[in-house]
């Protein structure tokens, strides 16, 4: 509404109500500064600096006089001196401002010599005086048109990406216990098109430790809850998330989630290949040796994945050794690297010195009752569940285990193993 009323209209306005303003008590002075700001669109801080003015009369006039002043003003670049300007500009190759006007004595000279432009004292004197700023002022809308019109706002995802650090290979050294790659590994089969099911990789720098969560769709809320969930039942503090730059984890929802609670989110460089080696080795090594390729849409599939990485993850973690780089260093042509003896997550967990007792006595607990074969059976009857979500039955996946524990052939080659 502050756009329709005239400045005229708003000087009378302010004439009318100031004295009844500054008599006014508290009430009355709150009602009159609602009105006003409403009317006259007006910021509330500027309206009382207005309506709490000394001589308003005083200041109305020089006010009116600046906008006469204003008005009478008359351009010091023309259209003549635009379309020099603009002749200039095509002959240097549409450089910015800052470049062209150090070129411009160059430009004038020789176009002048060569016929290509007649300028007369006036226009050659602003022509060699001219500003970069006023230069690029000028020719803006000239810019936009040889553009194809004005360019697209940035996403505020692009905005966003400026409160997220970027973590390169050369900031992990020797990461502390806690600090997690994420990533989601999409179910969607041969086909990017609709809904279908998602999983939300973690992994942690330090011991490998791995945790997977299904979900139905790829949305940054059941992110945030999966991470929710992930954080209730490890066994360590998240310190740090890692994340590439998909908007499932550039949102405003994951950045306040991770300010408070004290998580230090960072983002991979985009577009490189290994700047997530830990999760993406995850990624191909178990949820794509286990589950595949395959579609998976709905409800039931995203259950069926919950209760098939509540098994894996114990598997994975504590009966899967996997190797830990120590160094890397280049001999000549070739590049050498030691590794660490082989453990598993859970070893690598325990003897780290930043878990207290405790949990290092809980974990030894949890490791010394399970069952490595029961774990793999429960593995291979939720992966037949995956498969045949549909045509599975008791009968079915009793055949497998027992298949397994014979040592079948056919067995072991229908359901893989994490390696």
């Amino acid at each position: 509404m502050g756009k329709k009323v005239s400045q005229r209209m708003r000087d009378e306005l302010i004439a009318a109500v100031v004295a009844r303003y500054q008599r006014g008590g508290r009430d009355d002075k709150t009602r009159i500064l609602d009105e006003f700001a409403c009317i006259t669109g007006y910021h509330r801080k500027h309206a009382i600096r207005l309506l709490k003015g000394g001589d308003i009369a005083d200041s109305l006039d020089l006010d009116a006089e600046k906008r006469a002043t204003k008005a009478q003003r008359q351009r010091v670049y023309d259209e003549a001196f635009v379309s020099n300007l603009v002749v200039f500009w095509e002959t240097a190759d549409r450089i910015s401002g800052k470049r062209l006007v150090p070129l411009l004595p160059l430009l004038v000279s020789s176009l002048e010599r060569h016929g290509r432009v007649v300028l007369d004292e006036d226009t050659r004197n602003k022509m060699l005086q001219v500003s970069p700023a006023t230069v690029d002022r000028l020719l803006q809308p000239i810019r936009q048109e040889a553009a194809g019109g004005r360019r697209r706002r940035a996403p505020a995802a692009s905005s966003l990406k400026k409160r997220i650090p970027v973590r390169t290979s050369g900031d992990v050294k020797d990461p502390p216990l806690g600090m997690l790659e994420i990533d989601l590994v999409c179910h969607g089969g041969e086909t990017m098109a609709g809904s279908f099911v998602h999983s939300l990789v973690l992994t942690d720098h330090a011991t490998g430790w791995t945790e997977c969560v299904p979900l139905v769709v790829r949305d940054s809320a059941l992110v945030v809850e999966a991470i929710t969930n992930v954080r209730a039942r490890l066994p360590f503090v998240i310190r740090g998330l890692d994340s590439d730059n998909g908007s499932e984890f550039i949102n405003e929802l994951l950045v306040d989630y991770c300010e408070a609670n004290s998580i230090t989110f960072t983002r991979s460089r985009p577009y490189q290949k290994n700047a997530q080696a830990w999760v993406e080795q995850k990624n191909g090594a178990i949820v794509r040796k286990m589950v595949g390729y395959a579609r998976y849409e709905g409800l039931t599939a995203a259950q069926c994945f919950a209760r098939f990485y509540a098994a894996l993850r114990l598997y994975v973690n504590f009966f899967q050794p996997s190797f830990k780089l120590l160094e890397k260093r280049r001999v000549g042509a070739r590049v050498k690297k030691r590794y660490a003896r082989p453990a598993t997550p859970c070893d690598r967990l325990i003897l780290c010195a930043e878990i207290d007792d405790e949990t290092r006595a809980r974990l030894r607990v949890i490791r010394d009752q399970l069952d490595p074969v029961a774990l793999l059976e429960r593995i291979r009857a939720e992966q037949a569940n995956l498969v045949l979500p549909r045509r599975v039955d008791d009968g079915f996946v009793s055949r497998l285990v027992d298949g397994h524990r014979a040592g079948s052939k056919a067995s072991r080659s229908a359901m893989p193993i994490v390696c």
